[in-house]
């Protein structure tokens, strides 16, 4: 019997498996892929901070990805919307940061393809997991003691605890009747890897216009990958014509903010939505990532929320081995629960907060919103508060995230 199965192999799951194992935990890991087989290319790219940097350095991962990381120096926002304050901005850096050790990042930006590839290589390595590849979930039973997981094919296995890390439409969360609730912004996200005419400098920044976000977020070489939101539809017919009409489109909107730019790469377009379970427990079941929440990606900071469930339950389910418990015990997943839900949806609802106040022309929020980056980009309290809540550098944060003594 395993400790933990884990439904997913992605960045939240695969990190949760090796981070388990490490503190000594069994683990089944349940992948749908066929490994055997050339993987499609994955062109997301992840803003890392220096939280979940330290949880990857934990699970064993920053020195396959060191070589592939460009350093993420600060945070730009700028309003679009004219007005008496002109267009105002805040820049917040790793300077805001106390205790830097001499390294004042707020984290690095990854390509998927390069986090995936050091996850996948790690776990084939790693003794204390057995990869089920490739598998698909069917369904639980709960029984005394252990939750028997069943995939296709008739196999089953069981374990203790159940995780489900098997995104959006989680076949875990459904199993175990957890609802959700949300919204669909009518909102699409057009998104592409582009060069730069101009150095980057490392600065992620974002430019609020009435549409949505335009953010570009650096890449090594260059290189930016950047995000367009726009109405349902648009994004996904502009994801359609041909590159040359893309980036005169692109040049034409928005070379004044973040100069000459040029597609490199394929392009893709996706619909915005905010959902989140109602609940991060079930019986012997808990949910991670996506699986859990999907919200605005305003800032990154999806996946490191999805990092901060990866370190919180690894915490949660090591404490209760050491002491001779039982990881899925309903007592060691309220605390769980307890730990993460809160934030999570504080996170998810700020994400949204921001948009619904930045993303719109309206006469009476034009003002407010230049107020409160003018206040932000100068009240130096404030700035440390915002710089420690994007780089996931808090005290209270799992130990696993912490910086290394």
């Amino acid at each position: 019997m395993f400790d933990l199965a884990i439904v997913g192999a992605g960045p939240t799951g695969g990190t949760l498996a090796l981070a388990t194992a490490r503190l000594g935990l069994s683990v089944a890991l349940i992948d749908a892929r066929n490994l055997k087989k050339p993987q499609p290319r994955d062109t997301r790219n992840f803003a890392i901070v220096r939280g979940s940097w330290n949880l990857l350095s934990f699970s064993g991962l920053t020195n396959a990805l060191s070589d592939h990381a460009e350093p993420l120096n600060g945070l730009e926002a700028v309003d679009d919307a004219r007005h008496w304050l002109g267009a105002p901005s805040a820049l917040f850096t790793g300077n805001d940061l106390p205790d830097t050790a001499g390294e004042p990042l707020l984290g690095y930006m990854l390509e998927a393809q390069h986090l995936q590839a050091a996850i996948d290589a790690a776990v084939t390595g790693n003794e204390g997991i057995e990869r089920f590849a490739p598998a698909l979930f069917t369904g639980m039973e709960v029984e005394s003691g252990h939750v028997t997981v069943h995939l296709e094919k008739g196999k089953s296995l069981k374990a203790r605890l159940l995780v489900g890390s098997d995104g959006l439409n989680s076949p875990v969360r459904q199993a175990a009747g957890i609802r959700t609730e949300g919204r669909n912004y009518g909102k699409s996200v057009f998104a592409a890897d582009v060069t730069l005419s101009r150095p980057h400098e490392g600065i992620a920044r974002q430019l609020f216009t009435p549409e949505g976000p335009f953010a570009t977020l650096p890449l090594a070489g260059n290189r930016a990958n950047l995000a367009w939101y726009m109405k349902s539809g648009a994004a996904e017919a502009l994801a359609e014509r041909p590159v040359e009409e893309i980036n005169a489109e692109l040049n034409a909107r928005f070379a004044e903010f973040a100069g000459e730019m040029a597609i490199d790469g394929p392009v893709k377009a996706y619909p915005l939505i905010l959902q989140v379970a109602t609940s991060m427990i079930g019986e012997r079941v808990a949910l991670i990532g996506d699986a859990a929440r999907r919200m605005n990606p305003l800032a990154g900071q999806g996946l490191n929320s999805g990092f901060k469930d990866v370190a919180a339950l690894a915490e949660v389910c090591a404490d209760q081995v050491r002491a001779g418990l039982d990881p899925g015990d309903a007592l060691a997943l309220e605390r769980y629960q307890s730990w993460r839900r809160p934030d999570g949806l504080a996170t998810a609802l700020g994400m949204d907060l921001i948009d619904r106040v930045f993303s719109n022309d309206n006469a009476l929020l034009k003002p407010l919103r230049g107020l409160a980056l003018a206040v932000a980009d100068r009240a130096p309290p404030l700035r440390t508060a915002l710089a420690r809540q994007a780089s996931a550098a808090q005290g209270y944060l799992p130990r696993l995230m912490q910086e290394p003594a």
